[in-house]
């Protein structure tokens, strides 16, 4: 059976959520450098559509492909594979006259 419509998929953490229906996914590669062959980190960041406001800041999700929705995004939410630990800071804890 092959597949129709298989869209291209990536997995990374959302680093940033500060604009309305749209995250920041940084996705991390290990790659082998050209003339060292020693393993160096590659990053890249793609920004994604979120509708529902699902994504929080840490999470790591999984992003897919689809058309361009506007001039930077080319990605869409596809779901949150795990979320991240919400440490709540208190303000006597951070010594904040309140």
């Amino acid at each position: 059976m092959s597949e129709i419509g298989h869209k291209n998929e990536k997995i990374g953490e959302v680093v940033s959520t500060k604009m309305q229906k749209t995250i920041v996914v940084v996705v991390a590669r290990r790659v082998p450098h050209p003339l060292y062959k020693r393993i160096v980190t590659k990053r890249k960041k793609f920004y994604a559509h979120d509708e529902k406001g699902d994504a929080k800041l840490g999470d790591v999700v999984r992003i897919v492909e689809c058309r361009p929705l506007s001039r930077l995004k080319r990605w869409t939410l596809g779901s949150v594979v795990r979320r991240s630990a919400q440490v709540a800071a208190q303000p006597a804890d951070l010594d904040v006259k309140v």
